[in-house]
């Protein structure tokens, strides 16, 4: 289930973009099982129906739930996609932003790296590492 920790510094449609991708990359959704429909995780979640509107609609934009009209909307099958590069960018400028933060608050390299390491290890991450591919 989908956490929302209204304290947080992340708007709570991102922390529900969040939850998605992070069930599916726990597999409690898999490809194919439908999500509840905006009004009934607006409920689940006591938000607003237009917070999860927002939050479906960017991960339709990513591919990653459809919605199919009369049915639902569902978890997409996965297709191999080559990367965007414009995300992995964006994606570097925060673990930038994350680095300059731990480097502040006395977090050493190391750690950092542990924590990448169990992270990768909980989710799985891509089937392949990828050294080749720096900018």
């Amino acid at each position: 289930m989908i956490q929302i920790k209204k304290d947080s510094s992340k708007p709570i449609y991102e922390q529900v973009v969040f939850g998605v991708k992070e069930s599916i990359l726990h597999g409690a959704l898999l490809p194919g099982d439908k999500i509840p429909s905006i009004r009934e995780m607006a409920n689940q979640l006591l938000l607003n129906p237009n917070t999860i509107s927002k939050a479906y609609g960017i991960l339709e934009d990513q591919d990653i739930i459809e919605t199919v009209q009369g049915k639902g909307t569902f978890v997409k099958q996965t297709e191999p996609v080559l990367r965007n590069e414009l995300d992995v960018r964006m994606l570097k400028k925060k673990l930038t932003e994350l680095v300059i933060e731990a480097f502040y608050i006395k977090v050493g390299k190391e750690e950092m790296i542990q924590w990448i390491e169990d992270a990768v290890e909980q989710f799985g991450g891509p089937n392949h590492d990828t050294d080749s591919e720096e900018s």
